[in-house]
């Protein structure tokens, strides 16, 4: 990965927690890593536990930020969350995975983006 997408993605990152935080979510952790992934961001939003997949992309030419979130990746982003509950045992009322997609400066938050099934 080059230095100029490592960057991309840190603002993108700090741009998805400034627009969480401002929606009133309480960010629990951010970039937690294991052997299965990375999550981008950890969240509460009320009771609920949110895992929060951010994409960006520095212009629609391929697709813009929603474009770069594949099935793939939202596999490994369901597998990853399985070993967040595992090692941190968080208490939550129910959880939800989220997307946030940013092209150049536009942010797009979609809420309950993708289900799974445990």
């Amino acid at each position: 990965m080059t230095r100029e997408r490592q960057e991309r993605g840190a603002r993108g990152e700090a741009a998805a927690e400034r627009a969480l935080r401002d929606a009133g979510f309480r960010i629990v952790e951010r970039n937690f890593r294991c052997k299965a992934g990375e999550l981008d961001l950890v969240a509460f939003d009320q009771g609920t536990l949110v895992f929060v997949e951010v994409r960006s992309r520095r212009d629609a030419r391929f697709g813009g930020g929603l474009a770069a979130v594949s099935p793939a990746k939202l596999r490994q982003v369901a597998r990853v969350a399985a070993v967040y509950l595992a090692a941190r045992r968080p208490t939550f009322t129910t959880c939800r995975f989220d997307v946030i997609a940013i092209t150049g400066d536009e942010l797009v938050h979609i809420r309950d983006a993708f289900r799974i099934t445990w």
